[in-house]
């Protein structure tokens, strides 16, 4: 199945999510919820770091990494397509190994009920 990966642009998408269901790790919060208007073959997904976790080559490090682990997810763990995402970083992505993060974010996304 061919899913493309986009982000959400507007702000009442965001605020929809925001006002949906929680789900927090010892890495990061994923909010999910569903949006009014969305393309049935396209994973909204947008992630979000703060400034206070570091510089911005750090944000953009943990962005990268959060990214290819989605990727991967789309591969092994059977996302809903039917929910758009919100991750919100924590500041120890940066801090430990990639394959331990992945197993936390598999762990979260499987426990998200269709």
């Amino acid at each position: 199945m061919n899913v493309s990966i986009s982000s959400l642009s507007k702000e009442d998408d965001f605020k929809k999510i925001l006002n949906g269901h929680k789900i927090s790790n010892k890495y990061l919060t994923i909010f999910y919820n569903k949006i009014a208007n969305k393309n049935p073959k396209c994973l909204n997904v947008s992630i979000i770091v703060k400034k206070k976790i570091g510089s911005a080559v750090t944000r953009n490090k943990i962005k990268r990494r959060l990214r290819n682990i989605i990727r991967y997810s789309l591969k092994e763990v059977s996302i809903n397509l039917k929910y758009s995402y919100l991750f919100i970083a924590k500041k120890n992505v940066f801090d430990d190994d990639f394959n331990i993060i992945k197993e936390y974010i598999f762990d979260s996304l499987k426990k998200i009920k269709p």
